[in-house]
């Protein structure tokens, strides 16, 4: 028997990659805006910002990712109420398929949202350049910890890319289609769906004290399976992920020059300042004054 193959075609192939960033800006940052012959998304992982594509000036808020094509002057200017943090990622891709994205304002789902972590994650392993550089114009390559590192960045970007496409079309089908108005569609809980619904409780309380057992009792569910859910999500226990919840928040605090250090560990619900430096320090490595300075550092391009 003869065995025939098949060539497997790509819809979308990236050829080139620029730069990959992770910025944590301050709440009064400016980019005077650039354009070049490569495509550039931006998403907003906290906070918003103004970006100014073409002839748009468009808000751009949490959750939210922003194409820019080939050649499109795009700016970015923070709203001067949140200290946002944003990932830029700028590639070459001659593929047809790309024109999907045109001046393109998407919001990214949960698995999106995981890609893009996985990206970051391969691009520390992958380059010795600092992600938060804002004036890096070259990636330096450096011999990776981890195996292909290099082509993980690759599969993980055209996966974004793919899946949004293919979230996006199935939602404008599901949008053609009118449910009737007397339909009623339930369905049982999921994992995934006790999962974001405690994550959202938690976000609406970051400046609470609370429990274990007020949070299992608030979202009807038991204590080890709550604790199994989170270890199997995020590798921590549910109270460490508010715990880093509360850090994450306070450092977009700090960045905003608003807070004293002070303020923030009362608003946050901490019990002292002390307590809160110390958790802080935990987290991070650094003191709150410590962070605070090396954000600023890092905003007014005054790089070591």
């Amino acid at each position: 028997m003869t065995y025939i193959p098949t060539h497997l075609n790509d819809s979308i192939r990236l050829e080139k990659l620029y730069t990959i960033h992770y910025f944590e800006y301050m709440s009064d940052f400016t980019f005077e805006g650039e354009s070049h012959n490569f495509w550039e998304f931006i998403y907003v992982d906290r906070g918003e910002v103004n970006v100014i594509a073409g002839k748009r000036e468009i808000c751009l808020k949490k959750g939210e990712i922003l194409f820019h094509q080939p050649n499109e002057f795009h700016a970015v200017k923070a709203t001067g109420f949140s200290a946002p943090n944003l990932i830029v990622i700028s590639f070459a891709s001659s593929s047809p398929a790309m024109r999907f994205f045109t001046e393109r304002l998407l919001s990214l789902d949960d698995k999106e949202q995981s890609i893009l972590a996985d990206i970051i994650v391969e691009a520390r392993r992958c380059f010795s350049s600092r992600l938060d550089d804002p004036y890096l114009f070259h990636m330096e390559k450096k011999t990776s910890d981890m195996f292909a590192s290099e082509q993980m960045i690759r599969i993980h970007l055209e996966h974004l890319l793919i899946h949004i496409i293919r979230r996006q079309s199935r939602l404008h089908a599901l949008n053609s289609y009118s449910i009737p108005r007397n339909k009623v569609v339930r369905r049982n809980q999921s994992i995934e769906d006790t999962f974001y619904n405690v994550i959202e409780y938690l976000e609406s309380r970051i400046n609470e004290k609370i429990t274990l057992e007020q949070i299992c009792h608030d979202n009807s569910i038991g204590r080890s399976q709550l604790q199994k859910i989170f270890h199997q999500k995020k590798n921590c226990s549910v109270m460490e992920y508010f715990s880093n919840l509360k850090i994450a928040t306070a450092k977009q605090m700090l960045r905003t020059n608003q807070y004293n250090i002070t303020q923030i560990s009362e608003k946050l619900g901490y019990s002292s300042v002390h307590y809160f430096s110390r958790q802080f320090k935990k987290t991070t490595g650094m003191s709150p004054t410590e962070y605070s300075s090396s954000i600023k550092a890092i905003s007014d391009g005054s790089f070591k």
